[in-house]
């Protein structure tokens, strides 16, 4: 590989080579050029290389309890990672993805074996930076992973989720929906996101109180997951601002699921405290909403969710209480058969 020790100089792990040495460890080098999208090893897996990244990037992920893959880290250029691999027989402690085109290269366990019986300069002085690298990663962690450490799963289960409602937070949604477009896209499955306003929520606030409207939050939460199956997931993304992934589903399906959520919230009925007229009122509660897919509509999550929020946009500008699929008309795609049948969202079983 060309420039590899000219490469390897501006890597900190490798800061206390000098030359000669970094020839040396340069001929103990493997390379890997990999697409994106590539699972390059999985959480449990047995280990027994240490990674540099040359070029793109790598996500790092950890399963959740509940199944999901939540991601925790990413490299670039001049990143290591594995380094555990190498130094004992542990297995790999999160699973690394593709995320951009990479080269990659890798030190064997084998390989830094030999390099510590015949050069045992080079492994210490490549020992003493990991250890040193490695402190400062683990330092300067993100929260999520320090209150995973430090208070378990309760701490980690309050990092992710929204305190109101239970349900994801925007956090959770932002580190993770990378990982549902990758696997949709490595199972050539489709997966739809449906974006949700309630409608008018400000004026609720505003009329009957903050109490009231954390009521009619969670009440509306509760239809959300009447109408959805365990897999998908749902994160609050603000205050009355709401993102569903639907994983395996089609435009068409997704629409449908909209459809439902939008009529099951317009049957809610809150009965408030005092309003301005000074006697009990009900709140009635409306919702709009913005569809976009996986592949119909583009091929990331930053495309997928640009379309959802137009046709949210869209949405309200053409009178709330409705859903608009990006696309088509709301009345095009709840006239479309789903692809297979009609779907139980519950259990995912075609009716």
């Amino acid at each position: 590989m060309i420039g590899t020790a000219e490469f390897l100089r501006k890597v900190e792990i490798f800061s206390l080579l000098d030359e000669a040495e970094l020839e040396v460890l340069v001929g103990r080098l493997h390379y890997h050029e990999i697409d994106a999208g590539h699972l390059l090893f999985q959480e449990g897996d047995e280990g027994s290389e240490l990674f540099i990244v040359s070029s793109g990037k790598i996500t790092v992920t950890v399963r959740l309890q509940n199944g999901v893959e939540q991601q925790i880290a990413e490299f670039r250029a001049g990143d290591f990672f594995g380094e555990m691999s190498i130094f004992e027989d542990a297995t790999r402690s999160a699973s690394c993805r593709i995320k951009e085109k990479a080269l990659l290269l890798s030190l064997h366990e084998r390989d830094f074996k030999r390099l510590s019986e015949n050069h045992p300069q080079i492994a210490i002085k490549l020992m003493e930076k990991m250890l040193n690298i490695t402190t400062m990663r683990l330092r300067n962690t993100s929260e999520f992973v320090s209150d995973m450490v430090e208070w378990g799963e309760e701490a980690r289960k309050r990092a992710i989720t929204d305190e109101l409602t239970g349900v994801y937070n925007r956090r959770f949604l932002d580190d993770s929906i990378d990982g549902y477009f990758n696997s949709a896209k490595s199972a050539q499955k489709p997966l739809s996101l449906v974006m949700i306003d309630l409608d008018r929520f400000r004026e609720i606030n505003e009329r009957h109180g903050h109490q009231a409207g954390d009521i009619v939050i969670v009440q509306a939460v509760s239809v959300f997951k009447g109408c959805l199956r365990e897999r998908d997931i749902v994160a609050r993304y603000g205050g009355d601002e709401f993102t569903i992934i639907l994983p395996e589903t089609s435009l068409t399906e997704a629409c449908q699921v909209a459809e439902k959520i939008r009529a099951g919230v317009s049957r809610i009925s809150v009965t408030a405290g005092e309003g301005s007229t000074g006697a009990k009122e009900t709140i009635r509660v409306t919702i709009s909403q913005g569809v976009a897919s996986y592949p119909d509509h583009g091929a990331d999550a930053g495309v997928i969710r640009a379309k959802a929020d137009e046709a949210l946009y869209r949405a309200k500008e053409e009178g709330r209480d409705r859903v608009v699929c990006a696309g088509i008309s709301a009345t095009q795609a709840l006239s479309r058969p789903a692809e297979g049948g009609s779907v139980d969202r519950r259990n995912g079983q075609l009716i």
